[in-house]
């Protein structure tokens, strides 16, 4: 046997004699008695790796999956770098294993000496977000995939001030993960402590939602879909302490189920995954759609239309429209802020209202960390935390915050007679029509990707669509006053703008895209001339990369 294979099964063996999970232990000792080579390696030849956004994988054994030794090994790492006596809170989602990996994290945390406070039951992430700050905690973990598919797991760490962790603390943590032993030489359960919380905090959370600056109206009639996640009773919860109608619930999606079993993939901004809510609006005559993704950290916007279809919005659009509202209800020295890749609009209305504006790396770790004064962030990936006068309560990505301000929104424009999207017609006209796009290449060889970018550097184009390339930022120089990161901005004329990145969880590259269209006359006008805009740019950005 050749030496690397040899190497191979005798980590394996080691891997296997430390897993205390009989689902993965039976899944390797079939893989070793069969000696499945290929499987091995693609196990055991690359692991997890510890970043930002902590570790997300899909469920099986080995380093390269996501399993109860994964799972013990990070938290003994994050034990390491905390140090005894600080204390942690625990949430998880309802995937498969995730209250598993929990009650293992509390086990290895405690036996280092840390104290442990884990929430009730599978919650939405920005619960535990809220729950660090509230309880005074030095960090959080919360166990979710997101919006991942079925088979998938993850591990998400916050710091003491409720925001995801950033360098170099993800490094640190890295490194103490590597250094950590086997799981079965870990002291478990002592000498620290462990509290597990009762409902209480699920109701300081609803408490610090509901005194979002929502206004006054709330006629409103919501569908809405958790999407198989664990969104429903929370936001149910909220809703009703905010004064609004039940939302109604799509009945086949309302309960958690890690299976996902009505739709292929459980993202609301994936085709047909908004199919059941939309045709509960339809037979319900509901005035807003709502949904989260499983773990309810984010929100989805749709406006029913009269021929029984839905006219989704996109994250900028959804932003676009908070923004303004918070800053209509808010006052004193504010901030909001939105990411390199979100649309512009957002420093239009902050100029408009005299606030400042703060533009960031993308992920809302680096949204958390704009500033001061900080009462609205958003990403265009349908993620928004929205605050007040006293602050943001979650800081974080909050979906059950931002759908309850949406459904705000949306009552006030209904008392007026009009809808969302006559809303964005308004700022439309005020502010121009921003309209964004997106482009994406994903790649077997992540070489490609390099080269694509190398290419671009060394010969920008001088046009896109049909717009002039007035200025190129080199993200990885810091162009733009921003930590260095890969990337390329290339600024059109008339304002729009073209962001060229590698994704950084998937082997994609991810092309953002931003049109700004005046407009003369009629909105729809505007709109036709935009999606043609946005075609062109596409069409230029393809020939460009060559991928």
């Amino acid at each position: 046997m050749p030496p690397v294979d040899a190497d191979l099964l005798r980590r394996a063996r080691q891997w296997l004699a430390q897993d205390p999970d009989p689902d993965t232990r039976a899944e390797l000792s079939g893989l070793l008695e069969d000696d499945d080579l290929p499987a091995l390696r693609e196990r055991f030849q690359a692991k997890l790796e510890f970043g930002t956004a902590g570790l997300r994988g899909e469920l099986g054994a080995g380093p390269n999956r996501m399993n109860r030794v994964t799972v013990m090994r990070a938290a003994a790492g994050l034990a390491g770098v905390l140090g005894p006596g600080k204390h942690v809170v625990i949430g998880y989602d309802a995937r498969h294993k995730s209250d598993v990996f929990a009650r293992d994290t509390a086990a290895v945390l405690t036996g280092a000496g840390l104290h442990v406070s884990l929430l009730p039951r599978p919650l939405p992430t920005p619960v535990l977000a809220f729950a660090v700050r509230q309880l005074g905690a030095d960090a959080g973990v919360t166990v979710t995939a997101s919006h991942n598919p079925p088979r998938d797991n993850g591990y998400k760490v916050y710091w003491g001030d409720g925001s995801q962790i950033v360098p170099p603390v993800d490094r640190e943590i890295s490194a103490a993960i590597d250094a950590a032993g086997r799981v079965d030489q870990l002291p478990l359960d002592g000498p620290g402590t462990l509290t597990e919380l009762g409902e209480d905090i699920v109701d300081d959370y609803i408490d610090a939602v509901t005194a979002l600056p929502l206004g006054e109206a709330r006629d409103l009639r919501v569908a809405y879909t958790p999407l198989h996640g664990v969104g429903s009773g929370t936001l149910t919860g909220a809703f009703l302490a905010a004064g609004f109608e039940t939302p109604m619930a799509v009945e086949e999606q309302r309960n958690p189920d890690p299976d996902f079993p009505t739709v292929a993939f459980p993202n609301p901004e994936e085709p047909g995954a908004m199919d059941l809510a939309v045709a509960l609006a339809a037979k319900l005559g509901s005035d807003l759609i709502l949904a989260n993704d499983p773990d309810a950290d984010r929100c989805a916007v749709g406006v029913p239309l009269p021929d029984g279809t839905c006219r989704m919005l996109t994250g900028d659009e959804v932003g676009g429209l908070l923004a303004e509202h918070v800053i209509t209800l808010t006052t004193g020295d504010r901030l909001v802020a939105t990411t390199i890749v979100s649309s512009t609009l957002l420093s239009k209305i902050a100029q408009a209202h005299g606030v400042r504006y703060g533009e960031t790396l993308t992920g809302f770790k680096w949204i958390m960390k704009a500033g001061e004064g900080l009462v609205f962030g958003y990403e265009e990936a349908i993620g928004y935390s929205v605050g007040s006068d006293a602050g943001l309560p979650v800081h974080d990505k909050d979906g059950i915050g931002a759908a309850l301000t949406v459904a705000a929104v949306a009552a006030a424009a209904k008392r007026d007679g009009r809808t969302l999207l006559d809303l964005l017609d308004d700022q439309a006209v005020r502010y121009g029509l921003h309209a964004t796009s997106q482009l994406s290449f994903r790649v077997a060889d992540l070489s490609l990707i390099s080269g694509a970018m190398d290419r671009l550097r060394a010969a920008p184009p001088s046009r896109l669509g049909d717009h002039a390339v007035e200025a190129v930022d080199d993200l990885s120089r810091g162009d733009g006053g921003l930590p260095p990161t890969e990337g390329l901005r290339f600024r059109l004329s008339d304002g729009g703008r073209v962001v060229v990145r590698p994704s950084g969880t998937e082997p994609k590259l991810k092309c953002y895209l931003e049109v700004v269209v005046p407009v003369a006359g009629e909105v729809s006008q505007a709109r036709a001339s935009a999606a043609r805009d946005l075609d062109a740019l596409k069409a230029d950005l393809t020939t460009a990369l060559e991928l």
